[in-house]
């Protein structure tokens, strides 16, 4: 199968790594002409648009910061439409809004093509070694064409029903995460202030009821001191924004997410808006003076999970 991959960012270039890393026929396209020089220089082919992708590709897949970024390659000028028919499937990977995939998807479809919208939830170090999750939206067929080379892309892989409904959950994990990260800064802090040992205090969320997988990872950058998870606070809004939509439009009353846009936003205003998530917590060491690190933590994080072949996740019958 030849693949198309649009946008080698933080997590695309990590992905598009993972299918050339196992073998497969490879384009790549991106705005930073040194991205894709670099995989040209591992065995890739570098693209010219998105049409000339789609019309030598079976499936072409975007990853790429914001709807309105997908929508301009999709159904701009040499985009993907321009190209689109039977055979061919659109793989939209980024972190988008439900209406707007189901609306560039059902172009697709109506062109003879297949669309899956198909985000990933992990983190970085887990999309560079293949081990990163994978919701995909779309019909059955679609989704068991597509497999095989998702389980390439991603260790453990989720047939969420039809097209959107792998973004409307992919927000929603982006949403737990960032009450996770915001909840672990004020147990850091608050811990710190009471005099116990940041170190101790990791193991101690780590082995109880208070765990989750933020805590596993962002703790140890936050109390490393580097605070980068690759993650920037404007990717935060858009994330929990689109979250607030989908239950503004179900008419779901919520009252932590308003919250966590509020110190989102003042941490944009502190540290500037693409400031590195983790960078949150200095809101609550500068209001009481205190340092919240601990010696022993890495700058990195690394998933120490072996490579191997992903597989379906069947929830519950």
């Amino acid at each position: 199968m030849k693949v198309g991959f649009i946008g080698l960012g933080n997590v695309g270039g990590k992905l598009a790594g993972s299918l050339l890393r196992n073998g497969i026929d490879l384009t790549v396209l991106d705005l930073d002409s040194d991205r894709v020089a670099d995989f040209v220089s591992r065995g890739a082919r570098a693209g010219q648009t998105p049409a000339q992708m789609m019309a030598e590709c079976e499936a072409v897949i975007t990853c790429l910061p914001s709807p309105a970024a997908s929508a301009a390659v999709v159904e701009g000028p040499d985009g993907l439409l321009d190209a689109m028919g039977p055979g061919k499937i659109w793989m939209e990977m980024s972190t988008t809004d439900e209406a707007e995939v189901k609306r560039l998807g059902g172009r697709a479809i109506a062109l003879g093509g297949a669309a899956v919208d198909c985000p990933v939830s992990g983190g970085c170090h887990r999309a560079a070694t293949g081990n990163i999750s994978i919701f995909a939206g779309c019909d059955r067929a679609t989704f068991d064409r597509m497999l095989p080379l998702l389980t390439i892309l991603g260790r453990r892989v989720l047939h969420t029903g039809a097209l959107g409904s792998a973004s409307i959950l992919k927000v929603m994990t982006n949403y737990l995460a960032t009450a996770n990260l915001l909840t672990n800064c004020e147990a850091l802090v608050t811990m710190k202030a009471a005099g116990i040992d940041l170190a101790t205090t990791y193991e101690a969320i780590k082995i109880s009821s208070g765990n989750s997988f933020v805590s596993e990872t962002e703790n140890q950058l936050i109390l490393n001191g580097v605070r980068d998870v690759n993650f920037t606070m404007d990717l935060v809004q858009k994330d929990i924004g689109l979250f607030q939509a989908i239950a503004d439009r179900n008419g779901v009353p919520l009252d932590i997410s308003p919250m966590i846009i509020d110190i989102m936003t003042d941490g944009q205003r502190r540290y500037g808006v693409k400031a590195q998530s983790d960078r949150i917590i200095e809101r609550l060491e500068e209001a009481t003076g205190l340092s919240v690190l601990a010696p022993g933590f890495p700058a990195e994080l690394v998933d120490d999970e072996p490579e191997a072949r992903g597989y379906e996740v069947r929830p519950p019958q």
